[in-house]
């Protein structure tokens, strides 16, 4: 067994006060997202943990890529068929989050998620590359399949069929939309005296804020 007890970091970089947050998370989220993207050393800034709880009760966290965020909530897209979308179809309770290590700054998110208009998963997947569009038509995402070559040889097929058409999202796959219940802000700090800032949505849609110990 690998111990790892003397695994220490101190945290030092910024700090996340109360004269210097917006009164809604989605702003405080878009400064930091433009913030981290513009420091660096993040390769994918949009790279999110989405926690769902499955069909056999059991939580289950996987990362998946922010496509867009605005005042409404978070983006993202699968296969509603996925051990994914059942999850959401079943329990729309979700959690989202970020963890940004050269900022040493983590985003934790609460929120319920609904399917996006279809109109926006059409708009969203005639933006992929052909071979994204072929691929999510081919993958029967989170099924037993007998090996590799099942997706490869099946895929062959599927270039073949579509060449020279318009490929057309499939029914099964499409957007999610997370609209925020609550949304938590941790920024590290020396000593492990960690802000946590927590944002609360209320029945007004206004939101209540609250500093949370570390």
């Amino acid at each position: 067994m690998k111990d790892l007890s003397n695994y220490r970091k101190s945290y030092e970089k910024s700090e996340l006060l109360e004269n210097n947050i917006p009164e809604d998370p989605i702003n405080l989220f878009n400064r930091w997202f433009h913030e981290t993207e513009d420091f660096g050393g993040v390769d994918e800034v949009n790279a999110m943990t989405v926690a769902t709880i499955g069909l056999d009760r059991f939580p289950k966290s996987r990362v998946v890529l922010l496509k867009k965020f605005n005042e409404e909530g978070f983006i993202f897209y699968t296969n509603y068929n996925s051990e994914k979308g059942k999850a959401i179809e079943h329990n729309p309770h979700i959690c989202l989050s970020f963890f940004w290590t050269s900022l040493e700054r983590q985003v934790i998110i609460k929120g319920i998620a609904e399917k996006t208009l279809e109109v926006i998963s059409d708009n969203y997947f005639a933006s992929r590359p052909d071979g994204s569009k072929l691929g999510a038509i081919v993958s029967p995402q989170s099924e037993i399949i007998p090996n590799r070559e099942y997706l490869e040889s099946n895929l062959v097929l599927l270039e073949q069929e579509y060449q020279g058409l318009e490929i057309i999202r499939p029914k099964n796959w499409g957007g999610y939309l997370v609209r925020p219940q609550e949304v938590e802000f941790w920024q590290g700090r020396a000593n492990r005296l960690h802000d946590r800032i927590r944002y609360q949505l209320q029945s007004d849609f206004s939101w209540k804020i609250d500093r949370l110990s570390p």
